[in-house]
């Protein structure tokens, strides 16, 4: 790729919580040309790529990643230096009802999209074959639970525990498997909880802020104890982009953010947040309440950033108790976008999650 020609960057899952954020990072940040593709399913939402959609340098595919011929004739138009794979069934409350739809999407659609890439890459000339990479973006659950210490770094074994983080693990090994056997310029990301704005309320953070402005129950699996590592959405999509750009190829990185809270613990700032901006509902800790928690609930998830931060340089730049009183406005102040969430939700679901958790 010539260094004065500005990248072309397919982002899959771009309508999706942190596809969006990504895109409108990198559209104000670079000049670089994104090729977004989402299937706007119930968590792929246009209200959250208003401002990318009337942006030039971007352009929306809708289009299930799982369709061979799509994905083929989507790398032919867009000419992509590099992929971003964000599309994902993420929920695992719903991977535990139905997994199904996880296989479809994280394994199969998986297994599509890297094939496309490879014939993608197979027509580049050497400088761009050279340049590609294909960034797979997965998550700290694949890797099972921790205990009260330690942290999951690049040499933790998969142990995966619910069928998202199971189908999200045979993605993993899918993505090694096209590198080591085809030679796919592939980088793995492993990131914890992500939050900020235009997070569906299907999600802990949202969730609690549309169910306590309603005056509803905030139910809790379990004890509430169980311990989430933090990472503000804005930090993740640098760290992509790092990762993009000083990823060694062919290596997996663990994105840490380094903060960590319970659930329980989480919900309570929320809830205080909430108390001084929504005063005449206040307390709304009050509306906390436990239930029988899931099966196979993993109790703690955290991450060793070292080898990430040495390699890429990146360093999370997000103060935690601002970021969320940030996010709590935001949700605050976008009336508008929270409704359009929660119809698609309710419209997928027929009803609101049952309980709160951090994945």
């Amino acid at each position: 790729m010539s260094a004065s020609r500005p990248r072309r960057v397919l982002v899959t899952g771009c309508a999706g919580f942190i596809g969006s954020a990504l895109v409108g990072q990198w559209l104000r940040e670079t000049d670089w040309q994104l090729f977004g593709v989402d299937s706007l399913g119930y968590a792929g939402l246009r209200a959250s790529l208003i401002e990318a959609l009337g942006d030039p340098r971007f352009s929306l595919t809708v289009a299930d990643i799982a369709d061979a011929a799509a994905m083929q004739a989507l790398f032919a138009r867009a000419q992509p230096d590099a992929v971003i794979h964000l599309a994902a069934e993420s929920h695992v409350d719903r991977s535990l009802e139905g997994p199904a739809p996880f296989i479809h999407t994280n394994l199969v659609g998986m297994a599509v999209l890297l094939d496309a890439a490879r014939s993608h890459v197979d027509t580049l000339d050497a400088d761009r074959r050279a340049a590609f990479r294909f960034v797979n973006v997965s998550t700290d659950e694949v890797f099972g639970a921790l205990g009260a210490s330690g942290r999951f770094d690049e040499a933790s074994r998969h142990a995966p525990n619910s069928p998202y983080s199971a189908t999200k693990a045979g993605a993993d090994h899918l993505a090694r498997a096209w590198h080591r056997s085809y030679g796919l310029p592939v980088i793995t990301t492993y990131s914890p909880n992500n939050y900020g704005p235009r997070q569906l309320p299907e999600k802990l953070i949202p969730r609690v802020i549309t169910a306590a402005l309603a005056g509803e129950p905030l139910p809790i699996y379990g004890s509430g104890q169980q311990v989430r590592e933090w990472l503000h959405v804005e930090d993740h999509a640098a760290a992509l982009r790092a990762a993009l750009l000083h990823g060694r190829v062919g290596e997996s990185y663990c994105i840490g953010g380094g903060i960590e809270h319970s659930n329980l613990q989480l919900v309570q700032q929320l809830c205080a947040l909430l108390d001084l901006r929504r005063p005449e509902r206040a307390p709304h800790a009050g509306l906390i309440r436990h239930v029988d928690d899931r099966p196979g609930h993993d109790w703690r998830y955290a991450l060793d950033g070292t080898k990430f931060a040495r390699d890429t340089g990146w360093t999370a730049s997000r103060e935690f108790a601002a970021g969320l009183q940030e996010t709590v406005d935001w949700y605050l102040a976008n009336p508008d976008w929270l409704a359009a969430a929660t119809a698609s939700l309710a419209a997928a679901t027929g009803q609101r999650p049952p309980s709160i958790t951090a994945r």
